[in-house]
């Protein structure tokens, strides 16, 4: 038997809170919700869920710091929600390891969706074969290990980051826009802001310490997005 996905609904609005995981549970997950900052680190890490929603205003730490804190040790796939639809709310939630945001008032239907979506996301080849790692300079992503390392040095990054720069490594050649990477990171059916993704490889670029203005291994091309390399 296939065990249920765990899921963490992290808000104070109890009566949200238990809409969306009511939605959450009759689609097959199993789930546990609170209501505040603290509680949400201590649960990620005692019940070790397969993805978090976490709301950005919370009593005590606030979700960004929550998140910071989770990302030290989980990389549950985390949707952020926030009533403040200003850039920088979604800007810094990203920036500490949020994959997804949704801002108030959402359907759950759609909030749903994105997960199923963002679970998609291949970690592992899945039929008993390794897939080889992809190799760019000085940078090798093992995809099954779910790890990158520049040289020796273990990189640290998420789910979603990690399947950005596969689907940039596996086609070195093509440049895509940065909707040919909503389509296939994180999935046709999200909508939202295009410039989410800047935000994903300004992160990557600080953890890589690759500088945009002589880049080894992320290169903007201009008019169009990104594609991997220096050449």
């Amino acid at each position: 038997m296939t065990p249920l996905r765990r899921a963490l609904v992290v808000d104070d609005e109890q009566p949200l809170a238990q809409l969306v995981a009511g939605y959450l549970s009759r689609d097959g997950f199993a789930v546990t919700v609170v209501g505040d900052g603290e509680a949400a680190v201590d649960a990620a890490r005692r019940e070790r869920p397969d993805v978090i929603v976490l709301d950005l205003m919370l009593p005590g730490i606030d979700g960004v710091e929550a998140c910071r804190r989770i990302r030290t040790f989980s990389d549950a796939y985390i949707v952020m929600l926030t009533a403040r639809v200003e850039e920088l709310d979604v800007l810094v939630g990203l920036s500490v390891g949020a994959d997804d945001y949704l801002t108030k008032p959402f359907s759950p239907r759609e909030l749903v969706a994105r997960i199923h979506t963002m679970l998609r996301r291949p970690r592992s080849t899945g039929d008993g074969t390794t897939a080889a790692p992809l190799v760019v300079g000085a940078l090798r992503i093992e995809r099954d290990a779910h790890e990158v390392r520049i040289g020796d040095e273990l990189v640290d990054v998420t789910p979603l980051e990690l399947a950005l720069l596969v689907t940039l490594a596996e086609e070195p050649a093509v440049a895509f826009t940065r909707r040919q990477l909503l389509d296939r990171v994180w999935g046709e059916a999200w909508v939202g802001d295009v410039h989410v993704v800047d935000v994903h490889i300004a992160n990557l670029r600080r953890k890589l310490a690759d500088d945009a203005a002589a880049p080894r291994y992320i290169r903007t091309v201009r008019g169009v997005g990104y594609r991997i390399g220096s050449g």
